[in-house]
């Protein structure tokens, strides 16, 4: 008996697409550090801090997880061969930032 198998895509290109996008999230990681540390000083209020300072700075040390989730996900996608789904959850993992810093970037440009 002879068994034919269909020849598996190559997958070299979402390879380097994964890790180049989890380079890229942890750059981003980088500078959410800055941020991070920075929000502390959102508590030089007094000894009266409002609910949205703790919001703001929840937000803010709690975004980690999200990469983290998402480059989990990416790759359990990547092993169960769902390759589109995979690189798209790959990308998610560093575009917020990068299009929050971009954002930022053209409203300093455009004026006062």
């Amino acid at each position: 008996m002879i068994e034919t198998t269909t020849p598996q895509p190559k997958r070299t290109g979402l390879l380097i697409w994964m890790i180049l996008s989890q380079l890229l999230a942890v750059g981003s990681l980088a500078i959410w550090l800055v941020l991070a540390g920075l929000s502390v000083m959102a508590f030089d209020q007094g000894p009266n801090p409002e609910a949205g300072t703790w919001t703001f700075v929840i937000a803010v040390w709690s975004y980690p997880l999200i990469p983290l989730g998402l480059v989990i996900a990416a790759w359990i996608a990547y092993a169960k061969r769902r390759n589109k789904l995979a690189g798209i959850l790959s990308g998610l993992s560093f575009s917020p930032p990068i299009l929050f810093y971009i954002f930022i970037w053209i409203t300093s440009l455009i004026g006062p």
